[in-house]
């Protein structure tokens, strides 16, 4: 039986990777690490960093390229078919080390939140999934900024980009955590009483924070995620949007 340990890395800063995650590694017979292409080949040299500092002992590792998710108009259909298909290149991979009963894959911040590795994992016949959790960017991004994640004795509703531009502000809520979002989803809603926490690479050398009423901030938010997305060819952000009581 070999198990399949997906370990939560945070947001790409060596010092988010936990003493659990760092012992993980090292008791690894295989880690398998996704290539995304040229324009994200950061994403791999950093995960190829990370090992670098923690692996205190050679660890084999398998690279693979990721199967492009189709552009079609059945978005969960798509999505489902994508995941069927990185599936059976992480089957491939490990069938090719038929010694390696421990494997290892790093995850991005957290395998629980917005992440479907644990969907595509599942998908994996004969192989028990452990999770070993890390920073989100939830934390990463509130710890940047130096702000609670929520208001007094109220609730948070964490949400995705494709969400808020297409059903716009939920009912009832005062805090939203925004992520997967493309570019500019706030722009859907009402921009008045609405304060913004965003931020790029968040723990990151790359490090870039905005925050102050959104109705103020909006359009420097978006000049500044396009200029960065030119340079480095990819980015991954995230955002905290509160309305009404103390910001």
């Amino acid at each position: 039986m070999t198990t399949l340990s997906l370990i939560g890395i945070g947001t790409g800063n060596p010092d988010h990777v936990t003493g659990q995650a760092i012992r993980a590694l090292n008791a690894a017979d295989l880690i398998l690490i996704p290539r995304k292409g040229q324009a994200k080949s950061d994403l791999a040299d950093l995960r190829r960093q990370i090992l670098a500092q923690v692996l205190t002992c050679p660890v084999p590792v398998a690279e693979y390229d990721v199967p492009q998710r189709a552009d079609q108009d059945d978005y969960l259909g798509a999505v489902n078919d994508w995941h069927d298909a990185i599936a059976q290149v992480w089957a491939e991979r490990i069938a090719a080390h038929p010694g390696a009963r421990e494997v290892a894959l790093m995850v991005w911040g957290d395998p629980s939140l917005y992440d479907s590795t644990l969907r595509i994992a599942a998908r994996l016949a004969g192989v028990t999934v452990r999770v070993v959790p890390g920073i989100t960017s939830l934390q990463a991004l509130t710890a940047a900024h130096a702000i609670p994640l929520n208001m007094l004795a109220a609730p948070v509703t964490i949400t995705t980009g494709r969400q808020l531009r297409d059903h716009g502000w939920p009912e009832g809520a005062t805090t939203l955590a925004v992520m997967l979002d493309k570019g500019g989803a706030f722009t859907a809603i009402d921009l008045a009483d609405t304060h913004i926490w965003w931020g790029a690479y968040v723990g990151m050398p790359e490090e870039c924070l905005i925050h102050g009423p959104l109705a103020e901030v909006a359009e420097r938010i978006l000049a500044t995620r396009a200029r960065l997305r030119a340079e480095h060819g990819w980015i991954m952000d995230i955002y905290l949007l509160r309305r009404g009581g103390d910001v």
